[in-house]
């Protein structure tokens, strides 16, 4: 598994797309802020903004659990940083840790929401929060529990996020209200912009908050209304999807490793406005549709 800037492991996450997005970045001239409505794992942004590819990165999920993680590692990192140290990484403590999941998943800002989603995150199968532990009850498979719970690496990196938060711009908002109200605050001609909603038909199986069939058909209208921005849409190889899109705008397939729940190659779609730049690059090949 690649390793990556994000403290979470995230179902579906695009952080192998980083080289690609920074090329598309630097392609049309927007390395100013980088925004991402459908934040979850953070992968690409962390790691243009670590990396000092871009000026500063707008992180939205509209999901109070994977939000409270966010800011509590930008606001409260040596709190969580604590909990981490103090953690005992096996069954009792992964029962424990739901348990306050359970009671606290609601509160975006809450430090008590923020480890146990870590915590859930790290030490369930694919990163899944409804998901079972690693190694299952019985701990007799192949990788326990604690795995992918290396604690001296989520803490370093914890502190390396915290110490560039006055690049982060943090929100909690659906996403067609923060097309709405706060992207008209950033400069459309210094601004890139990636799309990864929930997948279309696996978003209820592998998410704490997904669209309906409704609301993808709204956020749809919602980007291709976005005709003064530079910005790619990702999505999962769904007809449906396609027909949302293809007539308003730049339509085209590639190829993806997906890691959740199994390991495989498979065709998503990609979308971008008529005024961004786009061709192939790295390991993205795009077939025009």
């Amino acid at each position: 598994m690649p390793s990556t800037d994000s403290i979470l492991r995230y179902p579906g996450g695009k952080s192998q797309l980083s080289k690609y997005v920074a090329h598309l970045i630097k392609q049309n001239k927007s390395s100013g802020t980088y925004i991402e409505p459908f934040a979850g794992g953070f992968g690409i942004a962390l790691h243009l903004l670590l990396n000092n590819q871009v000026d500063r990165i707008v992180m939205n999920d509209y999901d109070p659990s994977i939000y409270s993680v966010w800011y509590a590692t930008i606001n409260m990192p040596e709190e969580i940083i604590s909990l981490i140290d103090q953690a005992d990484v096996t069954l009792t403590e992964w029962y424990k840790q739901r348990s306050i999941h359970e009671k606290s998943c609601k509160d975006p800002k809450s430090l008590e929401n923020a480890f146990s989603t870590l915590f859930l995150n790290r030490t369930n199968i694919s990163g899944i929060i409804q998901g079972g532990p690693i190694g299952g009850q019985s701990q007799a498979g192949k990788y326990k529990i604690d795995c992918r719970f290396n604690k001296e690496t989520l803490k370093q990196k914890i502190r390396r996020i915290a110490a560039s938060k006055d690049r982060i711009i943090l929100s909690n908002l659906d996403a067609k209200d923060f097309i709405c109200t706060e992207l008209p605050n950033y400069d459309s001609k210094d601004s890139f912009i990636f799309f990864d909603p929930p997948y279309f038909k696996q978003g209820r199986n592998l998410y704490l908050s997904f669209p309906s069939n409704v609301e993808h058909k709204i956020l749809a209208e919602n980007i291709v209304d976005l005709i003064d921005y530079k910005w790619i849409t990702t999505y999962d190889h769904e007809e449906e999807i396609l027909n949302l899109y293809r007539p308003y705008v730049q339509s085209f397939e590639y190829n993806l490793r997906y890691s959740a729940n199994q390991k495989k190659i498979a065709k998503e779609y990609l979308f971008a406005s008529k005024l961004t730049k786009i061709d192939s690059y790295d390991n993205v090949n795009l077939t025009k549709i």
